[in-house]
């Protein structure tokens, strides 16, 4: 993303606020790949609450968990560099939608491929009968006697999508991959395949969804994770159970384990290299050494702050365990929604933006993002914060991006028209190159 962002741009500055971006954002995804390694960890090793795992309490077994599994990814990262980062995303990739589609199958199997029988068993194992099924439980709560608060609560619905469509157009280890294809025509074709999988992902997971609430029940999937983050492997247990017993429910809770962990190493790879990458060839080479870093010194220190960054997200990660990992990866999509979307399409797209645009944007979403989480429910102020006992919640809702995205993009137009820097040759240069692809492959092989 520095690249993109200084080329037209003070180098310096911006290459800064791209780096701390970055790490930034890494550091909130890397929180829901541990929560998530640790959650898995203590379904597949038999980790209650209440029991004991070798000779430690079940608090104690998840924590170690979550250290262990951590440093043996953020070590798999170190030493595997970009390649095995590369071979690991196509292993996932594999395993995750053939694991999802098999396990997909099986439980509409389960009844006779009708949909609707599988949500209605959904809706009366959930306790809340047809209202499981409607809008209100979850997001659009309606509180009696407080409008405003009501208000809220459907407009995080919003800020949770707005969150995840646009956040996705500016994570680290997504924008990381459009500089490790020959041309763009390659990017291109990669996106499409992208779309394509992430799209029949998401349509499985509904199904995914239902058949946990109807097959395994509430009461089931919170008693082994109070956060419902081991739904899916509990799912495949009791789904291969159900159809060939229980050889079959450890050889399905297996598979989709298996799929689970490949997919928690592959978004920890990417995140790791994309952060300390930034670091080491924005931050420490361009910022400090004035691009005078040999490639061997830009390597060194990347394996330096991979393993910096990794310890980082596992003594979070400790705190937050009590998190659902899907709300965790919103966060990050929020704060990448908010600091790097409005500054890259500003870039790409508008001839007056500037270094000074680019510096308010990237910091003023950042900002935004974090501090409206830091003042939110999800912090304090609630039974399932991070600090429960506190109370200094004042922005009302968990999702930011409502507020942050559009803050963001302020920070951005208004830093931009009080700079009278600009610079109207490089930008149709960098449209040229945008646009059709040239100098692009140079650009790669150097």
């Amino acid at each position: 993303m520095g690249d993109v962002l200084s080329y037209r741009m003070n180098q310096r500055p911006v290459r800064t606020a791209a780096a701390v971006s970055t790490v930034v954002v890494s550091v909130f995804y890397l929180l829901a790949q541990m929560v998530g390694a640790g959650a898995l960890i203590a379904l597949l090793l038999g980790i209650q609450p209440g029991e004991t795992f070798l000779g430690m309490d079940a608090e104690v077994a998840k924590v170690v968990g979550i250290v262990v599994v951590g440093l043996l990814m953020t070590t798999y990262v170190t030493l595997g560099g970009m390649k095995g980062t590369t071979w690991v995303q196509i292993v996932k990739a594999v395993i995750l939608m053939s694991g999802a589609a098999l396990l997909t199958v099986l439980t509409l199997s389960l009844y006779g491929f009708d949909l609707g029988a599988l949500m209605g068993d959904a809706a009366e194992a959930s306790a809340n009968g047809a209202a499981f099924l409607e809008p209100g439980l979850r997001y659009g709560v309606e509180v009696a006697g407080d409008p405003v608060q009501t208000m809220w609560n459907k407009l995080d619905l919003i800020s949770l999508g707005l969150a995840l469509v646009l956040g996705t157009a500016g994570l680290p280890h997504i924008l990381i991959r459009f500089y490790t294809v020959p041309d763009s025509q390659s990017a291109r074709k990669s996106v499409n395949w992208g779309i394509g999988l992430i799209g029949s992902f998401y349509l499985m997971t509904l199904v995914l969804g239902f058949g946990a609430a109807a097959l395994v029940g509430h009461e089931a999937i919170t008693a082994q994770n109070a956060a419902g983050n081991t739904a899916a492997p509990q799912l495949a247990q009791t789904v291969g159970e159900s159809v060939g017993g229980p050889i079959a429910g450890s050889v399905l809770l297996a598979l989709i384990a298996s799929a689970a962990f490949a997919a928690i190493l592959s978004t920890v790879a990417g995140l790791v290299i994309a952060s300390s990458s930034s670091l080491a060839h924005d931050f420490y080479n361009s910022v400090l050494r004035g691009g005078k870093a040999s490639g061997r010194e830009e390597v060194r220190v990347a394996r330096i702050a991979a393993m910096a960054i990794g310890a980082v997200a596992i003594v979070l990660a400790v705190f937050a365990q009590g998190l659902n990992v899907a709300f965790l990866v919103a966060l990050a999509f929020a704060v990448a929604a908010s600091a790097n979307l409005p500054t890259l399409l500003l870039s790409l797209f508008w001839k007056r933006f500037n270094t000074a645009g680019a510096l308010a944007g990237i910091y003023g979403g950042l900002i935004a993002a974090v501090g409206l989480v830091f003042f939110s429910p999800v912090v304090s102020g609630s039974e399932n914060a991070l600090i429960p006992g506190a109370d200094f919640a004042w922005f009302p809702i968990p999702n930011p991006a409502l507020v942050s995205v559009p803050l963001g993009l302020l920070c951005a137009v208004v830093g931009t028209f009080l700079s009278k820097e600009r610079d109207f040759d490089k930008f149709a240069t960098l449209q040229v190159r945008a646009l059709t692809g040239a100098g692009a492959e140079k650009a790669a092989h150097r």
